[in-house]
């Protein structure tokens, strides 16, 4: 996984524990979870395109968790942020020598898919109802 899935989950896990009604900025979510303000922004915005969370502008404005980011498998989120790319490439402009008779391509591809599977019945909402969720408060 890489590090930006890894920033993006975490960015929705605290937006996930605000209470009805509270907001962050981006810039309060960056300096709460010590990541930089610039990779803050670019989770953000990818994760309000994928529908997870709503930002409002001007006063009373701010972050936000959409319905779709309670609810959302942490499964589908992963492979959204991710993309659906097999962990190794034997093709492309230096083909593996290997690729005729290899069982590793297939190997890796049976275990990405039970990495997601595994993922897949975990939602936003049940990652944050745990012990995690005063974790995520106290982050200022």
């Amino acid at each position: 996984m890489t590090k930006f899935t890894d920033l993006a989950l975490r960015v929705t896990m605290r937006l996930a524990v605000l209470e009805p009604g509270e907001s962050l900025t981006t810039r309060q979510v960056a300096e709460a979870m010590a990541i930089p303000y610039n990779h803050t922004a670019k989770a953000i915005a990818r994760l309000r395109h994928l529908g997870v969370v709503e930002a409002r502008r001007g006063r009373g404005g701010g972050l936000g968790l959409t319905g779709l980011g309670r609810t959302a498998s942490i499964g589908w989120l992963v492979r959204e942020l991710e993309g659906e790319e097999e962990v190794v490439t034997c093709e492309g402009e230096t083909p593996c020598p290997l690729r005729a008779a290899c069982g590793l391509r297939g190997a890796l591809r049976s275990a990405q898919q039970a990495f997601y599977a595994s993922l897949d019945p975990i939602t936003v909402e049940q990652l944050v109802s745990s012990s995690s969720r005063p974790v995520l408060l106290a982050l200022t």
